[in-house]
């Protein structure tokens, strides 16, 4: 018996030692594995990465027209995009008057961008002829520049339309960025 017993005492001192050895083990390799495993984090939109359209006809109404602003991902990798774009209208890629002023319509939500997907903004174009000439100075812009929210590179979009060529009037509103595609004439 007493051979059974110091049989006994040694068989738990080696599984206490095997435990107290390999439990360090295998906690660093749950902890390696959980880092490696975790899916990469999803970086903000570039300007390398989206292009920008404009959803044609626009939604005529009494002292503006309402256009849906497009954002397409372009690149091989999704990325984020949350809040406003900048907009404003240009004449030969100078600014005219004030940028795009914002509409909070529309909550900010951080929306995913996958590979060839697209969001859309509401892009509103007020008629200038609402403010006196002398406050707006009309004059006819030749494309919108077009940040995507927390982006600091742009693209144009070639588009003809009268615009304020003086600061202050806010001729221009969008919308945060909105999960989908915008169909002209039926998206608000």
């Amino acid at each position: 018996m007493k051979l059974t017993r110091s049989r006994g005492r040694m068989l738990a001192a080696i599984a206490i030692a095997s435990a107290a050895i390999l439990l360090p083990a295998v906690a660093l390799a749950s902890s390696a594995g959980a880092t490696t495993g975790a899916a990469p984090a999803i970086s903000r939109c570039l300007v390398t990465q989206v292009t920008p359209w404009l959803g044609i006809p626009g939604d005529q109404s009494a002292g503006s027209t309402t256009y849906q602003l497009e954002i397409s991902n372009i690149s091989g990798r999704s990325c984020t995009l949350y809040g406003y774009p900048g907009v404003l209208a240009t004449r030969d890629t100078s600014q005219l008057g004030s940028p795009a002023g914002r509409d909070s319509s529309h909550p900010s939500r951080l929306l995913t961008l996958r590979p060839g997907f697209t969001v859309h903004v509401i892009l509103r174009i007020a008629d200038v002829y609402n403010y006196t000439p002398a406050t707006c100075k009309p004059e006819q812009a030749t494309s919108l520049r077009v940040y995507a929210p927390g982006d600091f590179g742009s693209h144009y979009i070639p588009f003809t339309f009268e615009a304020c060529s003086k600061k202050g009037p806010v001729y221009l509103d969008v919308t945060t960025a909105i999960s989908g595609t915008g169909v002209p004439l039926y998206s608000h």
